[in-house]
């Protein structure tokens, strides 16, 4: 068996009972914890050769995987302290490796099991199956099927390719399952979740926004003292939630800096600023938009825009904390999924765009860092932030990128192109406020394009930019599906760009969705 690692987070909440989900790579792992979470059950995800048990731990599912348990190089995880000891359910990966590993046999399907399929057998007297009915619709996803149990195995659910397509193990709460309960496909999925989470582990259903909220606030004044905090705000949920948190616990030790970057939306600046002020909270503005147009002035690659940005944030955000005295902890709004990817089953991520890092700050300003989220996917934050009585305006603003409007320019960015497109923006998000669609889509926003179109105004010929309007449907961010806007609304916010916006005279409408596409162009 390979060496067991320890990991943990630090801002895990003491005595928090919690379900430990181990990772081997599968696109739904997230999806599983964001299930359990729906259960007011408190879960962790950690590489499946990353973890440790401790009295905490109610219960461990091992997630599906790219993988094949047959390969030479499988991903084998340590259970010398879970299997027969505490209750285990094996997803996809997870149950096939149960099977494989312990005396069972696992062989490539005869044809691949890949998408909607019906449970002809469902043995409902198991605690698993409690409440699930007969023909409930399941999604499967592997190449590999179980083709032999151990004789301690039990058959407990099977479809009418899948013979072996549930099991338990006898004298053991130990459940594998050869589909994804955790997608929206399989359509009683929660209540199998549900039976394990609750019944099998005896989960009490005690993580809720209030509970986070006062055990983090505890555990910040506990960790801080003191200590003087300062905290770079975006205007976004997840740094106004942090701040929130961070000022509850420990008033005016906090510091927040709002740096004004020239590449925010049309009037955000000082209307986020006001905000803050009604919030209570002790902020710092600073406009440093000339910095930040000279650093881009040339510059057309995306990553090349994000290191610009990056290094003149630091620049501007480690001058303004050192006129603050003795400040020890930098703040950040780190939120879940941006740990997990930080610590995928291959190691540390390679592919996270520089802007979701505050590259080099801590380092150079010699501070200590606190992130009071970073336990919290994006969902939990926002149900945080009401917990904590932020307001609506604030709590139900889209997600914007950390460069701003730098990567929805194409091409060069000028002061010229920045008005250009937050006139167009703002037309097009006040339309979608006034029409009651703004909260009805995870993201919006407009893309200002590298390329020209003939068009006619009047009696003269023009040849201006072209404008694309995107909108997208999401949870998290993961995947996001394009939003059909209704026709008119497009062609009334269309009319009204091209009328009232001097430089764009055609609009077109992204319909693409994510994956293959992502939700930013740059």
């Amino acid at each position: 068996m390979p060496q067991k690692f320890s990991f943990s987070f630090k801002n895990t909440i003491a005595v928090q009972e919690k379900i430990l989900i181990l990772d081997f790579g599968s696109q739904y792992t997230q999806l599983i914890a964001r299930r359990v979470r729906e259960l007011n059950v408190y879960c962790e995800i950690h590489p499946y050769n990353h973890f440790e048990i401790d009295a905490t731990t109610k219960g461990v599912i091992l997630s599906g995987s790219p993988f094949s348990v047959r390969d030479s190089n499988a991903l084998v995880p340590d259970l010398s302290e879970i299997k027969g000891k505490l209750p285990l359910l094996g997803v996809c990966y997870g149950a096939q490796f149960l099977a494989h590993n312990f005396g069972g046999e696992v062989l490539p399907s005869a044809h691949r099991e890949y998408g909607r399929a019906n449970l002809q057998y469902v043995d409902t007297s198991n605690a698993l199956f409690k409440g699930v009915s007969l023909n409930s619709q399941v999604w499967m996803s592997h190449g590999d099927t179980i083709a032999r149990i151990p004789d301690t195995y039990t058959i407990i659910a099977s479809t009418a390719d899948v013979k072996v397509g549930a099991y338990k193990i006898e004298n053991e709460t130990t459940f594998g399952i050869q589909f994804h309960p955790e997608v929206y496909h399989s359509t009683e999925g929660m209540t199998m979740l549900k039976n394990f989470v609750i019944d099998v582990c005896g989960c009490k259903q005690n993580w809720t926004p209030d509970s986070f909220v006062e055990s983090a606030i505890a555990n910040l004044k506990q960790k801080l003292g003191n200590d003087k905090v300062v905290l770079g705000l975006s205007g976004g949920v997840d740094s106004s939630v942090a701040a929130v948190l961070l000022h509850k616990a420990i008033g005016k030790n906090l510091t927040c800096i709002f740096v004004d970057n020239g590449l925010l939306r049309k009037n955000e600046f000082h209307q986020v600023l006001e905000s803050y002020q009604h919030m209570g909270l002790n902020v710092i503005g600073v406009d440093a938009s000339e910095l930040f147009y000279n650093g881009l002035a040339g510059i057309t690659e995306p990553e090349a825009k994000r290191k610009s940005i990056g290094k003149n944030f630091i620049e501007v955000f480690d001058k303004e904390a050192h006129k603050i005295q003795d400040v020890k902890w930098l703040a950040q709004g780190t939120i879940y999924p941006d740990v997990i990817e930080s610590v995928s089953v291959k190691g540390p991520s390679a592919t996270i765009k520089s802007h979701h890092n505050v590259g080099g700050l801590p380092e150079k300003m010699h501070l200590k860092v606190v992130e009071p989220l970073n336990l919290l996917f994006k969902d939990e934050v926002r149900r945080v932030g009401k917990s904590l009585g932020i307001v609506p305006n604030i709590l139900g603003r889209h997600p914007f990128p950390g460069p701003g409007l730098a990567i929805r320019i194409l091409g060069e960015i000028t002061p010229e192109r920045v008005r250009i497109l937050q006139e167009a923006d703002d037309i097009y998000i006040s339309a979608m406020k006034e029409d009651g669609l703004y909260d009805k889509v995870w993201q919006a926003g407009a893309i200002l394009l590298n390329a020209n179109s003939v068009g006619v105004m009047g009696d003269e010929r023009t040849y201006e930019n072209v404008l694309a309007l995107r909108a997208v449907a999401s949870t998290d961010g993961m995947t996001a599906d394009w939003v059909h806007l209704p026709y008119e609304f497009l062609a009334k916010v269309s009319n009204k760009i091209i009328n009232q916006v001097k430089g764009i005279n055609r609009v077109v409408y992204d319909i693409s969705s994510k994956p293959p596409a992502t939700i930013e162009w740059e």
